[in-house]
């Protein structure tokens, strides 16, 4: 299992002690300097950024994120009520199909919707507004994904309308055109997928307002080459006439937060065994599904190694192998590195197992705020 990379920064000095178990733990700071490097490419690209929600949902930096971009990016019906009520800025809707029951709402709420298919674009438009901009996400058949399973170009994807089928026909009454087909990833994947499309792409783009390039682009990591994407947006603008969107979601909270826990018990199966009070199918699912393996805080090279698991009675519920610092004891703190971002939306309370509260910490002053605790009421109440 690959073990994904994790900057620690400023967690190096923050006492886990100091907040309850489990618990995400999110250094504003990081977020604000990471929607900076966001605020140096729309300024210089002139592209306008769109923040993903599915990747991060933290409201309580809406301010924050409302004051550096230019709106939200959301899935559905309930994503875009949380934008309109917490964000300001535009609001993007796209789902991969939408359901006639929300549309009215979704269209009262969002500037722009996308849809997956032109089939899905003709059986609503007859209700869409004239104030609203219509989208048609593309799948341009070109795979830079390095997880199939992440990759919405892999053999059959049900993201995105076949590029090699489209015709000049789906694209009446649109006004962008929208793809996502990256994940984690640097300049040079989204360089060879616009070189895909357009090699693929006969269309009039004085037709059209708009493209959307979509998510995935880890523009705040250290290594990303900006002044190549720069350079690569300013030449697309010029050539197509449209205004170009990006909507990054791990990048706004790039190595900015870590998920607490506590070691609960440990036994020896022939390796030690430690229990915690973290649960990667109920507080990291993408342990598994993906699967990696979360860097920890304060890993060392040195000591025994123990498996770290969580208490669901998932047989997989494994976390990973580490060698922790100190003795390996019963009620010693631990935290994973880069949890902010898809582990605090995707967290569930499967087989009873309590949510981790939610903390905002001010790397320079310390200050440190819980945002929100949750009890039993959330899993009582999701049930009947």
């Amino acid at each position: 299992m690959e073990t994904q990379a994790g900057d620690p920064g400023a967690f190096t000095h923050f006492d886990l002690s100091g907040v309850d178990s489990p618990a995400f733990v999110v250094d504003a700071v990081k977020v604000r300097k990471n929607l900076e490097i966001l605020a140096d490419i729309k300024k210089r690209s002139g592209v306008k950024i769109l923040s993903a929600m599915k990747a991060f949902s933290m409201w309580e930096l809406a301010p924050l994120i409302s004051e550096t971009l230019d709106g939200c990016c959301t899935s559905g019906l309930w994503e875009a009520r949380l934008a309109k009520d917490k964000y300001s800025g535009e609001i993007s809707t796209y789902c991969a199909a939408f359901k006639e029951a929300d549309m009215v709402e979704i269209i009262q709420i969002s500037d722009h919707i996308i849809f997956n298919t032109p089939m899905q674009h003709q059986r609503f438009k007859h209700i869409l507004d004239d104030n609203i901009d219509v989208g048609l996400r593309i799948n341009p058949l070109h795979s830079e994904g390095e997880v199939e399973k992440y990759d919405p170009c892999q053999a059959h994807s049900r993201l995105g309308f076949p590029i090699d089928q489209l015709r000049q026909e789906h694209l009446k009454g649109m006004d962008g055109l929208h793809f996502h087909t990256l994940c984690e990833q640097g300049f040079e994947p989204l360089e060879r997928t616009w070189n895909a499309i357009e090699s693929k792409l006969d269309i009039d783009y004085k037709k059209l307002k708009w493209l959307n390039f979509g998510g995935g682009h880890h523009i705040t990591r250290d290594d990303y080459d900006h002044e190549a994407l720069v350079e690569f947006l300013i030449t697309i603008q010029a050539k197509t006439g449209c205004q170009i969107y990006l909507e990054p979601g791990e990048a706004i909270a790039l190595d900015a937060g870590i998920l607490v826990g506590e070691i609960l018990d440990i036994f020896d199966n022939g390796m030690k065994v430690g229990i915690t009070d973290i649960s990667a199918t109920c507080h990291m699912p993408d342990v598994i599904e993906a699967p990696y393996r979360p860097a920890m805080l304060h890993e060392s090279n040195n000591g025994n190694l123990i498996r770290l698991g969580g208490q669901s009675c998932l047989a997989g519920d494994i976390i990973g192998d580490y060698k922790v610092v100190g003795p390996q004891k019963i009620g010693q703190r631990i935290a994973f590195l880069d949890q902010a971002h898809y582990s605090m939306v995707k967290t569930n309370t499967f087989n009873g197992v309590p949510l981790p509260s939610i903390w905002l910490w001010d790397s320079e002053s310390d200050a440190l705020k819980c945002v929100r605790q949750f009890d039993w009421h959330e899993f009582r109440d999701r049930l009947s």
